[in-house]
C-alpha cells in the first residue's frame, strides 16, 4: 500500500459518503440506511487494511503524504499515522459503522441523521491523521457542527440548551487553541508542519517563558475536549440530551481528541513548559477528574448521567498517564483512550436500548432487568465490570499502566486516584444490584409496556465492542506493540 495514497482515500471516503447521502431522496429511507451502513462499513474495511499493513514496532510515521498547500505561509497537506494515532483512527472508523447498524430502526429525519454521521466521521478521522497544524484545526472544527445538530435535533427535552452549551464551550476552547498554534508559527520555524515544530521545540528554540504561555493556550483547547475539571460541565448535559448515537461518538471518539492533542502537539513541542509546572498541574487535574467524576457518578439518579460522569473519571486516567511523561504512563493513556471508547460506547448503546424499552433512564424506575430483558442485562453486567476495571477485561490494562506512570512521576498525587477506583466499583455495583437483580415490586408494575430483548441489529453493534473489551483485557500485547514505540519516543523527549 506504500504507493497508494491510502490516507487521502480514507479521508475522501466519508466525504464521498456524505455527498451520496445528500443526493439521495429523503423518502427512500431504507436505501439511505443501507447506503449509510455499506459506506461506513467500507470505510472501516479500508481502515482495517491500513492497520494490517501498519508496521508494529516502528516509531516513525507511516503512509505519509506531504504536499504543499499554501507554501507562502508554510501550510502543507501533510498526513500520516504512527502508534499513537493508528488505534484512534481505527476507533473513529469502527464506531460510526456500528452506530449506522444500530440506527437501522431510526425513523426521524433519516437522511439528515446518516448524513451528519458521515460528516462527523470526516473530522474524527482527519484529526488523527493531520500532521499540519492548520489541517489539524480544520478537522478539529468540522466535528462541532454535526454533533451540534445531532444533539439539537434528535436530543431530549433540554436538547437546545445542551447543544448550545456544547458548541460554546468547545468553540471557545478551539479559538484559544488556535492562538497557541499561531504562537508556535510566529515564534518558530515559520511552518505549520507539526514535526518541524516539534523539532524546533525539542532543540530549545522556544523561550522557556514563552513555552508556558503557548502551553496554556493549547491546554485550554485540549482540556475542554477531554474534558478536564473545571471545564467539564458541558459534558453531562450533552450526553444526557444527545441521542444514543451522539453519546457513543461523543464519548467514544471526540473526547479522545483532547488527549491526542496533548500527545501529538503540546508535549513534544513544549517539553520545557511541561517540566516547568504543567506536568504537576496535569497530574493534579487528572486525579481530580478521577475522584470527582466517580463521586458525582455515585450520586446520580439517571442512568445515562451516571455513565456520562463515569467518562469524566475514566478520562482522568488518560491525563494522569500523560502527566507522568513516562513510557508506561503514555502507554496507559493511549490504551485507556481506546478501551474507554470501546467500553463507554458499549454502555451508551445499552442505555439507549433500555430507554427505548422502558421510556425512562431513572434508576429508581428500573428493576428486575435480568428477567425482563436478559440478554441486555448480561451485556450490561459485562460492560459495567469492564468499565470499573476488573482484571481480565480491557478497562484494567489502561488504568493500571496510567497508575504506574503516575506513581513513578507523582506518587503522592497519584495515590489519591485509588479513591476514584473504589467509588467507580461502588456506583456500578449499586446500579447493577438495584436495576438488574432487584425484583420488581407490585407497585412498579410495567403496565402497558411491551418489553423485548436485544434486536439482531443491536447485537451486531454490541458484539464487536464486547469482543475487543475481552480480547484486549486478556491479551493486550498486539495493541501495545503498535502503541509502545511511539509512546517511548514521546517519553524520551520528555526525559521519562
Amino acid at each position: 500500500m506504500t504507493r497508494v495514497p491510502a490516507l487521502t482515500i480514507l479521508i475522501a471516503m466519508p466525504v464521498a459518503l456524505s455527498v451520496i447521502l445528500l443526493l439521495l431522496p429523503a423518502a427512500r429511507e431504507r436505501l439511505i440506511k443501507t447506503v449509510g451502513i455499506v459506506g461506513t462499513g467500507l470505510i472501516f474495511a479500508w481502515t482495517t487494511l491500513i492497520l494490517v499493513n501498519f508496521r508494529a514496532g516502528a516509531a516513525t510515521m507511516q503512509f505519509v503524504e506531504d504536499q504543499p498547500w499554501v507554501p507562502a505561509i508554510g501550510m502543507r497537506y501533510h498526513v500520516g499515522v504512527d502508534g499513537l494515532s493508528m488505534p484512534l483512527v481505527f476507533l473513529a472508523a469502527l464506531l460510526p459503522f456500528l452506530c449506522a447498524i444500530y440506527s437501522w430502526t431510526q425513523e426521524v429525519q433519516v437522511k439528515n441523521f446518516f448524513f451528519l454521521i458521515a460528516l462527523l466521521e470526516i473530522g474524527m478521522i482527519g484529526v488523527f491523521l493531520a500532521l499540519d497544524c492548520v489541517l489539524f484545526y480544520v478537522f478539529w472544527e468540522i466535528v462541532l457542527v454535526p454533533m451540534f445538530f445531532l444533539i439539537n435535533i434528535w436530543g431530549g427535552g433540554r436538547r437546545r440548551y445542551a447543544s448550545v452549551k456544547f458548541f460554546i464551550y468547545t468553540l471557545v476552547g478551539s479559538v484559544v487553541m488556535l492562538l497557541g498554534l499561531l504562537m508556535l508559527w510566529f515564534n518558530g520555524p515559520k511552518t505549520f508542519d507539526i514535526q518541524a515544530i516539534q523539532a524546533w521545540g525539542q532543540a530549545g528554540k522556544y523561550a522557556v517563558g514563552l513555552q508556558g504561555w503557548i502551553f496554556a493556550a493549547l491546554f485550554l483547547g485540549f482540556a475542554v475536549k477531554v474534558p478536564l475539571f473545571p471545564f467539564h460541565t458541558w459534558l453531562p448535559d450533552a450526553h444526557v440530551e444527545a441521542p444514543t448515537v451522539g453519546s457513543v461518538l461523543l464519548a467514544g471518539v471526540l473526547l479522545k481528541m483532547g488527549g491526542y492533542g496533548f500527545l501529538r502537539i503540546a508535549l513534544p513541542s513544549l517539553p520545557a513548559a511541561f517540566h516547568g509546572g504543567w506536568s504537576l498541574a496535569l497530574a493534579i487535574l487528572g486525579v481530580i477528574n478521577i475522584v470527582y467524576g466517580a463521586a458525582l457518578a455515585l450520586t446520580q439518579k439517571d442512568l445515562k448521567k451516571m455513565v456520562a460522569y463515569s467518562s469524566i473519571g475514566h478520562m482522568g486516567f488518560v491525563v494522569l498517564g500523560i502527566a507522568s511523561g513516562t513510557a508506561a504512563g503514555i502507554d496507559g493513556a493511549g490504551m485507556q483512550m481506546f478501551t474507554h471508547g470501546i467500553i463507554t460506547g458499549l454502555l451508551f448503546f445499552l442505555v439507549g436500548m433500555i430507554y427505548d424499552r422502558y421510556h425512562t433512564k431513572e434508576l429508581a424506575q428500573l428493576r428486575d432487568l435480568i428477567n425482563e430483558v436478559p440478554t441486555i442485562s448480561v451485556i450490561l453486567v459485562f460492560a459495567s465490570f469492564a468499565s470499573l476495571g476488573l482484571p481480565g477485561l480491557a478497562g484494567f490494562v489502561g488504568e493500571f499502566l496510567s497508575l504506574m506512570g503516575g506513581f513513578t512521576a507523582w506518587p503522592y498525587v497519584a495515590a489519591f486516584a485509588v479513591i476514584g477506583i473504589v467509588l467507580t466499583a461502588a456506583y456500578f455495583l449499586r446500579m447493577l444490584q438495584q436495576c438488574v437483580f432487584t425484583p420488581r415490586p407490585a407497585e412498579m408494575a410495567l403496565g402497558k409496556l411491551k418489553l423485548y430483548d436485544a434486536r439482531p441489529n443491536e447485537l451486531v453493534a454490541l458484539i464487536p465492542l464486547m469482543s475487543f473489551a475481552l480480547f484486549l483485557g486478556v491479551y493486550p500485547q498486539p495493541f501495545l506493540a503498535i502503541l509502545d514505540p511511539a509512546a517511548a519516543a514521546v517519553a524520551k523527549v520528555l526525559g521519562g
